[in-house]
C-alpha cells in the first residue's frame, strides 16, 4: 500500500499555516497533534485494509498454573498450550509458553509437572515426553483423566499449593506473530477461503480473547481476524526531513486536522472549524472506499443460520 513521508506531512502543515518554520516548542506540539489525529483516524474503522489481518492461526492456551514458589520452581507459574495426546496412555500433554521446558503430562498413574523436560512429536501425531525434574505430582486417591480435575498436587519440596486454571485463551501476543490490537472474529478453521467455518463467541479481557464453547477439547488452535495494535509516529526531531512512513490514506486527514488544531491553539476558531470540515471530508472518502470493497459484509460481519453462526 502507498505511504508518504512524515517530513512531507510536517512541511504541508507548515505551508497550510503559512510559516516557513515552526518554532521549536511549536514543532513538539505539532508532532503530538499529528499522533493524536493519527490515532483518531486509526480508530475510525476496525477494518482498515492496512491493519486488518484475516483468519490467522493462533494457539489456544489451555491452562494457567500458579502457586509455585522457589521451593519447587517459579517457572511453573505460566500459561500452557495443549500439544496433543501422550504416546503413553493417550492423555493430554501440555507445554509452557514462556518456559517451554516445563511439561505437564500423565505418567499413566498420575499427573505431574516437570521442569527441564522435553517433548517430541511422533509420526503417529502423538507426543513422547522425556521426563525432567518432577516439581509436582497428583496426590488424589482416585486419579483423574483431566489435569483440571485434580484436587491436590504434592510439591517436590516445601508446602506449595499448585492451582490449575483451565481456559480457552488466545493472548494478544504470540511469539513470531504480530501483536493483536483488537479481536474482530474467531473461527475454528481457516475462514474466508473456500468452505464455511464454525465461528466462536468470545469475550475479551486484559489477557486476550476467551473462547466460549470450543467445539473439541483437543483443539489447540483457532483462526483469528484482528486489527493490529496502534503504533504512533516516533519522531522527536528533524521533523521536516523524517522519512518515517505515513499511511497515504490518512495523509490528507492528518494534515488538515492538525492544522485545524494549530488554528485553535492560535485562537482562530472559525478558521479551525472550516479546516476541520475539510479533514473530515478527506477521512470520510477513505472510509467510503472500505464500504465499496464490501469489507463490511465479509470480514467484519457475520450472519446466523438455524444451526449456528458461520462465515462463507
Amino acid at each position: 500500500m502507498q505511504t508518504r513521508k512524515y517530513g512531507d506531512l510536517f512541511k504541508l502543515i507548515q505551508s497550510l499555516a503559512g510559516v516557513g518554520e515552526f518554532a521549536p516548542s511549536e514543532q513538539d506540539d505539532i508532532a503530538n497533534l499529528i499522533n493524536r489525529r493519527f490515532l483518531k483516524a486509526f480508530n475510525e474503522s476496525p477494518i482498515w485494509p492496512r491493519y486488518i489481518v484475516s483468519s490467522e492461526k493462533r494457539d489456544i492456551l489451555a491452562l494457567t498454573l500458579s502457586g509455585a514458589t522457589a521451593s519447587t520452581s517459579t517457572t511453573v507459574n505460566q500459561n500452557y498450550k495443549l500439544l496433543g495426546a501422550n504416546t503413553t496412555g493417550g492423555l493430554n500433554v501440555y507445554q509452557g509458553v514462556t518456559t517451554n521446558t516445563v511439561i505437564i503430562y500423565n505418567t499413566g498413574t498420575a499427573w505431574r509437572v516437570d521442569t527441564v523436560a522435553s517433548v517430541a512429536e511422533q509420526v503417529s501425531g502423538t507426543f513422547t515426553v522425556t521426563s525432567g525434574t518432577q516439581e509436582f505430582i497428583e496426590a488424589d486417591t482416585i486419579k483423574k483423566d483431566q489435569v483440571t480435575d485434580v484436587e491436590t498436587f504434592t510439591p517436590r519440596a516445601g508446602t506449595d499449593s499448585l492451582l490449575v486454571d483451565g481456559k480457552n485463551l488466545i493472548p494478544y501476543e504470540q511469539s513470531g506473530k504480530t501483536a493483536i490490537g483488537s479481536f474482530n472474529r474467531i473461527h475454528r478453521k481457516k475462514a474466508f477461503l473456500n468452505n464455511s467455518s464454525i465461528e466462536y463467541d468470545f469475550y475479551v479481557d486484559f489477557t486476550g480473547a476467551n473462547i466460549l464453547n470450543v467445539t473439541s477439547s483437543t483443539d489447540n488452535s483457532a483462526f483469528v481476524t484482528y486489527k493490529q495494535q496502534f503504533t504512533p509516529f516516533d519522531v522527536t526531531s528533524s521533523y521536516t526531513s523524517s522519512t518515517v512512513e505515513v499511511p497515504a490514506e490518512f495523509f490528507p486527514y492528518i494534515a488538515h486536522a492538525t492544522y485545524a488544531d494549530f488554528l485553535r491553539m492560535d485562537g482562530q476558531t472559525e478558521k479551525a472549524f472550516a479546516e476541520e470540515q475539510r479533514a473530515e471530508i478527506a477521512l470520510a472518502l477513505e472510509l467510503e472506499k472500505i464500504d465499496l470493497i464490501s469489507n463490511n459484509n465479509t470480514v467484519n460481519k457475520r450472519f446466523s443460520t438455524y444451526v449456528n453462526r458461520q462465515s462463507r
